[in-house]
C-alpha cells in the first residue's frame, strides 16, 4: 500500500515537473514588434532631428540602408518584408495591376481586393508563426485584412489612414496587457507620414522635415509606453521602411503611348509601366519602345534583369518599361492624373538606385548594441523572425539567414 502511494507521488512530481517546465518555456517566448515607417528615405536619419532614432543606434542595429525589392512600392514591399519572398514570388507586384486570365483587378484603395486573400501567394510570417502556435497582431500591414480566418493574426484592424498615430500604439499596448495565455508575441505597426508628405512636398523642405521629426518622436513614445508596462527590455522592436523616395520635376515625363502606333493594354503609371500588345505584335512594340526608349528601359518579359526578380510572375505583362530615377511614365488615360501630379516625391524605380533605399533599425534581448552595418536586404526579415521565435520558415523563400543573422546576439 505505501509502495502504491509512493508511486503516485512520484507521478506527481513529474508531472509537476513537466508542467513548470511548459510553463516557463512558454515564459521565455519573445515578443518582437515590427514597426514600417513608409517611405522614410535611407538618409532621413543624418539631419539631426531624429534623437529617438539616435538612440536605437547606440543601443541596438543600424544599417546603411534597407534595399528594398523591385518595383519599390509600398504593398509589393511590405509583402517581401513579411514574406521573405520577392513581388513576383509572392504575387503582390504592383500596388495596381490585372489578372487578365480572370478578367479581375487588385488595387490598394480597393478593400475588396486586398482581402481576397487568392492574390498573396506567399506565407506571411503570422501565418507561420500562428501555425507554430504562436498569436499574432497586425495594427496595419499590408495583407493583414484577408478574410480567410487562417491568413491573418489573432488580432488585426482593418486600416484606417487618418487614425491617430497615437491611438495606434495604445491598441499594440493594450494588446501586450492581455493575460498572458492571450497576449501576441509578434506584432506588426505601420505609419504612413513620410510617405504621404513626401508624395507631396519632397524629400527636402519644412513639411518633409516634420514628418521624420514626428515619427521620430513616435518612436520614442512607443519605447516609453514599453517602459510604462515594464516590458521595454523584454520586446525586440525591428523599425524599418519599405522604399525610399525621390524629387521629380513637371519636366521629366513621357507619354509611353504616344510612341506607339499600335493599341496595347496598359497597366500603371509613374516609375513602372506593364504593356500588353495584341498577339503577335510583343515583338514589333518592344522594337517601336527600344528605338525610341531616352530616360526610360524596356524590356520583354523573359529579359528584364536578373537582379530586379520581375519575370517568372505570369500576370507581369509582356513588355515592361523602366523609367530612370526621377522621370515619369504615363499614357492618354492617366494624361489628367499626371497634369494634376503635385510633383513633390516618388518611388517605384530601380530598386539599386540608392534614393529607393530604406532604414533599418533593431533594438532589444536578441540584438548587438551600437552595432552599424551595411546594406540589408528586406526579404531577410521573414527568416531573421523565425531564427529569433525558433521556427520553421517556409522553404521556398527568396530570403537567406545567413545574409543578416550576424545583427543578433549569439
Amino acid at each position: 500500500m505505501q509502495a502504491k502511494h509512493s508511486f503516485k507521488f512520484y507521478l506527481l512530481i513529474i508531472f509537476s515537473f513537466y508542467s513548470l517546465t511548459a510553463v516557463q518555456a512558454k515564459a521565455v517566448e519573445p515578443y518582437v514588434i515590427l514597426v514600417s515607417f513608409d517611405g522614410f528615405r535611407w538618409d532621413y536619419p543624418d539631419r539631426g532631428i531624429t534623437p529617438n532614432l539616435d538612440f536605437f543606434k547606440v543601443n541596438g542595429v543600424k544599417a546603411l540602408s534597407f534595399k528594398p525589392a523591385f518595383p519599390s512600392k509600398t504593398f509589393p514591399n511590405h509583402l517581401s518584408i513579411i514574406t521573405g519572398m520577392y513581388p513576383e514570388n509572392h504575387g503582390i507586384i504592383q500596388n495596381e495591376f490585372e489578372d487578365p486570365f480572370e478578367n479581375t483587378s487588385y488595387g490598394i484603395s480597393d478593400t475588396v481586393s486586398v482581402r481576397d486573400a487568392k492574390w498573396y501567394q506567399g506565407e506571411a510570417f503570422w501565418e507561420t508563426a500562428e501555425r507554430q502556435g504562436i498569436k499574432t497582431a497586425s495594427f496595419f500591414w499590408p495583407g493583414s485584412e484577408v478574410t480567410l480566418s487562417y491568413r491573418h493574426p489573432t488580432y488585426y484592424k482593418k486600416y484606417e489612414h487618418d487614425l491617430d498615430y497615437g491611438k495606434r500604439i495604445d491598441g499594440v499596448i493594450d494588446w501586450l496587457k492581455l493575460p498572458y495565455n492571450e497576449r501576441p508575441h509578434f506584432l506588426t505597426m505601420y505609419f504612413h507620414e513620410t510617405d504621404s508628405k513626401g508624395h507631396r512636398f519632397g524629400t527636402t523642405g519644412i513639411e518633409i522635415n516634420n514628418a521624420i521629426h514626428l515619427l521620430d518622436s513616435l518612436v520614442g513614445h512607443l519605447y516609453k509606453r514599453l517602459k510604462d508596462i515594464n516590458m521595454a527590455d523584454s520586446v525586440d522592436i525591428i523599425l524599418l521602411s519599405d522604399h525610399g523616395m525621390t524629387n521629380l520635376d513637371k519636366e521629366r515625363k513621357i507619354n509611353i503611348e504616344s510612341l506607339l502606333d499600335i493599341k496595347c493594354k496598359i497597366i500603371g503609371f509613374g516609375p513602372v509601366m506593364m504593356i500588353e500588345p495584341p498577339k503577335q505584335k510583343v515583338e514589333e512594340v518592344y522594337l517601336e519602345l527600344k528605338k525610341s526608349a531616352n530616360h526610360f528601359r524596356v524590356f520583354k518579359k523573359n529579359e528584364v534583369p536578373e537582379y530586379l526578380h520581375f519575370s517568372k510572375n505570369p500576370l507581369i505583362s509582356s513588355i515592361v518599361v523602366v523609367a530612370d530615377l526621377g522621370w515619369v511614365l504615363y499614357d492618354n488615360s492617366s494624361e489628367k492624373i499626371i497634369k494634376r501630379y503635385s510633383f513633390g516625391g516618388d518611388h517605384g524605380y530601380d530598386n539599386s538606385e540608392i534614393d529607393m533605399h530604406g532604414i533599418f533599425y533593431a533594438i532589444g534581448p536578441h540584438f548587438k548594441k551600437n552595432f552599424l552595418t551595411g546594406t540589408l536586404n528586406n526579404i531577410d526579415v521573414y527568416p531573421l523572425l523565425s531564427k529569433i521565435f525558433g521556427i520553421q520558415p517556409r522553404n521556398n523563400i527568396d530570403g537567406k539567414l545567413e545574409r543578416i543573422e550576424f545583427i543578433l546576439n549569439k
